[in-house]
């Protein structure tokens, strides 16, 4: 049997593995520059103002990582000791080590949602806008599209505009952690600013789909993304001349956009094979995006085992629990990388652990 060392063939880890492409390289490397601090890169201007008109905000702030976008949003709507709420699986929660109460001082507060998919009425039920002096005022409801621990799931439409509906008049924000928003308006083909304007802040990622190499931005009104921008400089986020990153973005933006619904294609392609192995592994109908959560236990397998086994085979797979695995298509793997990723993975699933 090959070692669990052996050279990745298909890497299937994340979507943050993507590599710049040659256009994206001369891109950047051909970019205008300035002193971003001092608001003087006119290649960062441009993408902010690009991604803010997308979106349906007034302005963008480019940031170095969608945690930090993510962290600047919340700051901007909760002061210390007041809570925002999210659904238990939040990348905002479980994947950015406890930001907001680390450098914000700022409570959480959580609900479990199916798949990370949205009911409003369970935010709506939990949320307390006015604590008063005995209960921890909510002041922020974070909503993730598309959901990454979910399995790319989009949210439902009719959700968000009945949780905005809600929470407006009772003082309550809305941020969107949109680092893979790209591919919720791919998939469905709701403009991307139908999306963004039910929010009051939006983070999107461009290091994900997209195949940027770094960067995101939080997009909202020019007053917030002043104070952003002070907030950005007291995190640590003051850059200089990323005018070479956010160079990539435009690219990005101009080529890799429309293409998104190829890594959906790959991904649902592969669902329906691991589906045909083993029913209960996956249902194909819940895979709308780039992201696959196969529950490799329904084949009796624990996750650390098929992803080891996975790794022998040269395929590089993220567990997300004992049970469940996760396969992220993206830019980097094509319809070849998708063929072996079926004819390892499939069979192995419905091997089982005993033969294999």
């Amino acid at each position: 049997m090959t070692s669990a060392s052996a050279a990745v063939k298909v890497d299937l880890l994340s979507d943050t593995l993507t590599r710049p492409t040659r256009p994206m390289r001369h891109a950047m490397a051909s970019a205008d520059v300035g002193d971003d601090v001092f608001g003087e890169d006119p290649t960062v201007r441009a993408l902010e103002e690009r991604v803010a008109g997308l979106l349906g905000h007034e302005d963008a702030l480019f940031t170095p990582t969608g945690s930090m976008a993510n962290q600047l949003g919340i700051r901007l709507h909760v002061q210390q000791g007041q809570e925002l709420i999210a659904d238990s699986l939040a990348h905002v929660l479980r994947a950015e080590m406890g930001a907001a109460a680390v450098l914000s001082g700022i409570s959480s507060r959580s609900w479990v949602a199916r798949r990370g998919l949205l009911d409003a009425s369970q935010p709506l039920d939990l949320m307390i806008p006015d604590g008063g002096a005995y209960q921890v005022a909510t002041r922020l409801v974070v909503v993730e599209n598309t959901h990454n621990f979910g399995g790319g799931t989009v949210q439902p439409l009719e959700e968000l505009k009945r949780l905005r509906e809600a929470t407006q008049p009772r003082g309550v924000a809305m941020h969107l952690d949109g680092a893979r928003l790209w591919n919720a308006h791919v998939a469905t083909g709701v403009p991307l600013d139908t999306y963004g304007r039910l929010f009051d802040t939006v983070s999107v990622c461009l290091s994900k789909g997209l195949g940027a190499p770094v960067g995101s931005l939080l997009a909202g009104s020019a007053a917030h993304m002043q104070e952003a921008r002070l907030w950005r400089k007291r995190f640590g986020g003051g850059m200089r001349q990323v005018g070479i990153l956010a160079a990539a973005g435009l690219h990005a933006l101009d080529a890799h956009l429309e293409r998104l619904a190829d890594d959906h294609e790959r991904a649902h392609r592969f669902a329906e094979a691991a589906h045909a192995a083993v029913a209960a592994s996956i249902d194909p109908a819940t895979v709308q995006t780039n992201i696959v959560v196969l529950d490799v236990a329904s084949a009796g397998w624990a996750s650390a085992d098929f992803v080891a086994q996975a790794a022998a085979r040269g395929i590089r797979l993220y567990p997300v629990s004992g049970t469940a695995v996760r396969l992220v298509w993206h830019l980097d793997v094509d319809d070849a990388g998708t063929d072996l990723a079926v004819r390892e993975l499939v069979p192995l699933l419905e091997r089982g652990p005993q033969t294999s």
